[in-house]
């Protein structure tokens, strides 16, 4: 992933602001069926209703979208790359397995990445354990973290996420992971084999879109 590294106290943390923009098109991605409708994807994503009817527009000039059916699934999530907000993370080497020490931890999270796609379809082996947690309850990840190994290039990364990506998370096997979108979004992102994985999902899940 593409990011810039984090600064609080000894360890600093810079809040990545949740882009009205990404949500629109995460929304639009989970349904693109074009059943919803203008109004509850403005409700949805918390923005103003000409907002995001102007976007909405936008969207559908560029060839993505018809009213709010994706009918450009390859070019609405490269456009969703290009305009996406820099990530916030904080690198840790924990000693014990870290999906148990996250799901114990009875905090808010979503996996991404490695472990998200594992836990999907197991295409990718989980080097990396990638987490979104909220801002409020990040000095609680980096004690649990920091009870549990140490701070630095290692195993884990916390990603300050903008809440509606920990809203619309999914179940998967206990654990909870990020929204389909969201998920293909990061390993486009994540680059190198990742991107394998995202355009199988993207088959998988998309195939009438395509």
């Amino acid at each position: 992933m593409h990011s810039k590294y984090l600064n609080i106290s000894f360890y600093c943390y810079v809040l990545m602001k949740g882009d009205k923009r990404e949500r629109i098109i995460r929304i639009l991605l989970d349904m693109p069926d074009g059943s919803l409708t203008a109004y509850r994807i403005h409700h949805e994503a918390e923005c103003s209703q000409p907002w995001a009817l102007s976007y909405l527009k936008k969207l559908e000039k560029m060839g993505f979208i018809k009213r709010t059916k994706v009918i450009n699934v390859f070019g609405l999530f490269e456009h969703w790359l290009r305009i996406r907000s820099p990530l916030e993370f904080a690198k840790y080497h924990l000693q014990k397995d870290p999906l148990i020490i996250i799901k114990n931890s009875n905090l808010s999270y979503a996996l991404t990445t490695y472990q998200a796609d594992n836990l999907i379809h197991k295409y990718l082996f989980p080097s990396r354990t990638d987490i979104y947690v909220l801002k409020d309850e990040l000095n609680k990840w980096h004690n649990i973290f920091l009870s549990n190994g140490l701070v630095g290039e290692g195993n884990t990364r916390i990603i300050i996420a903008d809440p509606h990506i920990i809203k619309n998370s999914m179940k998967q096997e206990g654990f909870f992971i990020v929204s389909k979108p969201q998920l293909i979004c990061d390993l486009f992102m994540e680059g190198g084999v990742a991107v394998d994985a995202a355009n199988l999902l993207v088959g998988k899940w998309y195939s009438e879109f395509i």
